[in-house]
């Protein structure tokens, strides 16, 4: 039996619960994270990604070191080299869809990855750029003895021993002008150093140009076609301690990087740390307070809450969203690791998943506002590399939405651009804005799909089909990854998209294209299953082994169309599938494929295997300051993987497996689509799923202010294993629907007018109106699954 530190609901205070849930979860003025959640880390911290991460989604800080030496390593989003690799500008004329082919058609696999591969050049570009990095040498009487990160406000702390402090902050008021600011209290710096990056010098670069004055250290990196970009640090005494600022600037501030970073460093000394920290505790504290969760679990729900503090910290509109390290580039001396580019096979689709559920709608839009202003470059690809209309995106693409290359059967794979897709129309459904439905949700979406359908050919059967198929990253970059066509994750990624389009296409109230988007649907088949209902790679293909992509699941999770509510072919289709997952085990996966099965477990209503994942990749497939690693840092035998790169999604996997638990408001049926039109121009928004996927262990739990599809707000409470208040603010006019997985209580409503439709409560609300419900307590746990009582 697996025993459980119970800490008060909405309070985080990790001590035994006297009583029963009490904590209202009623909306409240505050819902800072209280300090029990902190990141709390002893000295030494040796290593950047053991760092205490610091950000405002334009720049990022990570605090580190020993002793008497504090690091201050340092990261700007848009430091990009934008010049194509030496390769690719040989292959120029060889890189596109028609010459894949060929070479695919004649094995000639050799010539694929000189051409498709190859020209991913690790040590030239393009390339993200390190910014460099500030050395403090404090006063020889002081030492650090432990840091941690104040999550209300947003501060790194770093303690001496026997007393006295350093805190920073990278200034959450300032996205535009990002600086940041460093209060060390004692005796006057021993010493401040500035580090230029040597690792540039393999990009050609010239030495910086490099400045010093009392109390100040700049330098002015030149780059490539007239980019170039400069930091600056600055100190003085203030009173006890001494306050230092540093800022990095470019070139499209002005003609002189340096100069402006140094005005920055000014600006921001003579403001003081104490109004600048006024201003950026203000946007933090309206940051957290949108929504906020109670799991009973210590390690789960500050995970969840260092998480979440990432969105706000590495993702906001007006600067470049996260790519793989977000704001937080490795300081190893070399060029960033996979370029720190921008991987859509997975990565960014999986970075952006949770922030709709907890509100943080403005730092998701950050990456859609990104994938928008790039589409006039996604039409050129489409037309350069496919030959084809509408508009495609790059697998694996710069900051400037530059083709990469890298392992061609997925870096250039069509589908990938409808994974992007996808989350407009997430995005459209859990806000239902009309006008973002018009403007930007629907645009995007038939541009790709427009790609997608210039490029799908009718078999002699009729069944439409792309030319090259794969799944990622199944028998990595092989022929053998070519699957069949389609494969299922194609399969997967094109129903979504015509059916999500159909969707968008009804809402807009355009009945013809909404139908020609379902008939594309229909004419791509069904899906590729074993005679028990596996889901295959493709027709003939099983999985072959135990792999860290989910890539043939993704029917059931993310785009959600095999479903517990799908009928018995579907139920079918799910139980045989994840058999087959469990008999492979876990030896090839990621830390990655843990939390994205937490949260298909969840999907699909298997709460102890959802929480299993999730427990295990909290436990070993973090790093101390909770950065997500691919493998496994216990060594406990979870994946043969066992080294420490560090990238972001398994990170937000793991806080959307906590949103699929508390709360789901999905669509069971062709995805929200109104035959006739929706005349409101809002999703058919799918019935409110409270605590859908509560593993027994989670006895008690409370969400405020989540956010279900429909721009709907919801609150409640769980006691003794089961819901005993819940409290929803509508957000629209219209019917209202809250599954009844209630087990036989029945519901004291706040207002008349509730029905029963199937298996929901449904209730006509105009928008902003609520209602609340209180169930009775259950005056005892129900029996402990023997799962359990078996020690597992």
């Amino acid at each position: 039996m697996v025993r459980v530190t119970r800490i008060h609901p909405l309070r985080g205070l990790a001590l035994a619960v006297c009583g029963s849930v009490a904590a209202s979860v009623a909306p409240g003025p505050q819902r800072l994270p209280p300090a029990e959640l902190n990141l709390k880390l002893a000295a030494p911290i040796t290593t950047w990604d053991e760092a205490i991460p610091l950000g405002n989604g334009a720049m990022g800080v990570l605090l580190w070191g020993e002793t008497n030496l504090l690091r201050l390593s340092l990261d700007r989003g848009d430091l990009w080299d934008e010049r194509p690799s030496r390769r690719f500008s040989e292959v120029r004329a060889l890189f596109n869809w028609r010459v894949m082919q060929g070479l695919v058609a004649s094995n000639r696999m050799a010539e694929f990855n000189d051409i498709f591969d190859s020209n991913y050049d690790y040590h030239g570009p393009p390339t993200k750029l390190p910014a460099g990095r500030v050395e403090i040498r404090l006063d020889p009487t002081q030492t650090v003895e432990a840091f941690e990160l104040n999550l209300a406000t947003a501060e790194g702390v770093a303690r001496y021993r026997g007393g006295g402090e350093v805190r920073a902050f990278v200034n959450a008021a300032g996205v535009r002008e990002p600086v940041a600011l460093v209060r060390i209290v004692g005796p006057p710096l021993h010493d401040v150093r500035l580090k230029s990056p040597d690792s540039v010098k393999k990009l050609g670069y010239p030495p910086p140009r490099t400045g010093e004055a009392t109390g100040r250290r700049w330098f002015e990196q030149e780059g490539a076609e007239g980019f170039a970009y400069g930091v600056c640090v600055g100190w003085k005494r203030a009173g006890d301690a001494t306050l230092l600022a540093v800022t990095v600037a470019t070139r499209a501030e002005g003609n002189s990087p340096q100069a402006v970073a140094r005005r920055r460093v000014e600006a921001a000394l003579k403001a003081g740390y104490e109004k600048l920290q006024a201003g950026h505790a203000k946007w933090w504290a309206g940051f957290w307070n949108r929504s906020r969760v109670f799991v009973p679990e210590p390690h789960i729900l500050r995970h969840y809450t260092l998480v979440r503090y990432f969105y706000g910290a590495a993702s906001r509109r007006g600067a470049p969203p996260m790519p793989l390290q977000g704001v937080w580039t490795a300081d190893t001396g070399d060029l960033p690791p996979w370029k720190g580019d921008y991987h859509n096979d997975l990565n960014t689709q999986m970075t952006y998943l949770a922030y709709r559920t907890s509100g943080d709608f403005e730092e998701g839009a950050a990456f859609l506002d990104f994938l928008w202003d790039l589409l006039p470059r996604f039409r050129r690809f489409a037309r350069d590399f496919y030959d084809a209309p509408g508009a495609a995106v790059p697998g694996v693409m710069s900051l400037a939405g530059q083709p990469l290359g890298g392992w061609g059967q997925y870096s250039l794979a069509p589908t990938m651009g409808a994974w992007n897709a996808h989350l407009f129309y997430l995005h459209w459904r859990h806000t239902g804005d009309a006008r973002f439905l018009r403007e930007r949700a629907y645009p995007f979406c038939r541009e790709i799909g427009t790609c997608l359908r210039a490029l799908l050919k009718p078999d002699a059967k009729g069944v439409l089909k792309l030319p090259l198929s794969s799944s990622p990253e199944i028998f990595d970059n092989t022929r053998r990854a070519f699957l069949q066509p389609n494969s299922n994750y194609d399969l997967a990624s094109l129903k979504m998209l015509f059916l999500a389009l159909a969707e968008m296409a009804a809402a807009l109230g355009d009945k013809v294209e909404a139908q020609e988007w379902l008939a594309l649907d229909r004419q791509l088949g069904g899906w590729h299953t074993a005679a028990d209902g596996t889901l295959l790679l493709d027709e003939t293909t099983p999985l072959p082994e135990s792999h860290r992509h989910l890539s043939n699941l993704m029917p059931l999770h993310p785009f959600n169309l095999v479903t517990v509510d799908g009928g018995e072919r579907d139920r079918r289709i799910m139980a045989a599938s994840l058999a087959d997952w469990d008999r492979h085990g876990t030896q090839g996966w990621c830390g990655y494929s843990f939390s994205w099965m937490a949260c298909l477990r969840a999907r699909v209503g298997d709460a102890e295997a959802a929480w299993r994942n999730l427990d295990i990749y909290t436990r070993a497939f973090i790093l101390r300051n909770g950065f997500h690693a691919n493998g496994d840092q216990t060594r406990s035998g979870y994946s043969s993987f066992t080294y420490r790169p560090f990238t972001l999604e398994g990170n937000f996997l793991a806080m959307e497996a906590v949103h699929e638990m508390l709360l789901q408001s999905w669509q069971a049926e062709v995805p929200g689509f109104a035959p006739d039109g929706a005349k409101s121009r809002q999703p058919a928004a799918g019935p409110i799923r409270l605590f859908p996927a509560m593993p027994w262990r989670w006895h008690d739990a409370a969400f405020e202010d989540l956010r279900a599809e429909g721009g709907h707000r919801v609150w409640a409470r769980r006691e003794n294993n089961a819901t005993t208040w819940f409290r929803v603010v509508a957000g629209r006019d219209g019917p209202v629907h809250i599954r009844d997985n209630f087990g036989g209580r029945t519901p004291s409503w706040s207002r008349p007018g509730v029905r029963r439709v199937g298996a929901d409560f449904e209730i006509v609300l105009k928008k902003d109106q609520a209602i609340e419900a209180t169930l009775p307590k259950p005056t005892r746990l129900p029996s402990e699954p023997a799962i359990h009582r078996k020690g597992a």
